[in-house]
């Protein structure tokens, strides 16, 4: 299946593992510092009274990022996310692993057009996508693969071997 996939889509996002004193994570700095800033002009403008802090936050994220629906299916051997990216290509994403983490970053470049009219409102154009999501297994990060088609990025991460199941025989008594 994951031939088939990369045949249809062409190529697949780079697969990176995520380290200290990595490039990226200046980026995800700046983007933390942007969603703090605008969850404190939310909470001031709420006359500084506390108590919601956590729901600032959270509309400041979704307003800055675009939030990305996902799926993860969990088999015997391996992880499989699911994630909606329309609009986004091979280059425009990033996906990093560590054993029990999956960053996934895009970033798309959108030329605006010039039209008769203001706009007032539009959610079709969200140019960051940011997700990190705790997994439920330890995995291989050098077994992970990444697959575009269709606006949907699947990404099969393979488990570390755990430790097997050893059945338990019965032995008769000797006399």
């Amino acid at each position: 299946m994951e031939n088939l996939l990369t045949r249809e889509s062409g190529r697949a996002p780079e697969v990176a593992k995520l380290f200290v004193g990595d490039p990226l994570f200046e980026r995800l700095q700046e983007i933390n510092s942007v969603i703090a800033s605008r969850a404190y002009q939310l909470f001031t403008s709420k006359g500084f009274s506390p108590g919601r802090e956590l729901e600032d936050w959270l509309r400041a994220e979704s307003e800055i990022l675009h939030p990305i629906p996902l799926d993860v299916t969990d088999t015997e051997a391996e992880l499989i996310v699911r994630i909606e990216v329309p609009g986004f290509t091979e280059k425009d994403l990033e996906v990093r692993v560590a054993p029990r983490c999956l960053l996934i970053f895009g970033e798309r470049r959108e030329a605006s057009e010039q039209k008769t009219g203001r706009t007032v409102y539009s959610e079709r154009h969200a140019n960051q996508i940011f997700r990190v999501l705790d997994l439920p297994a330890r995995i291989d990060p050098d077994g992970v693969k990444a697959t575009l088609s269709d606006g949907i990025l699947e990404v099969t991460l393979a488990k570390v071997e755990t430790a097997k199941k050893v059945p338990v025989l019965t032995k008769a008594a000797a006399a």
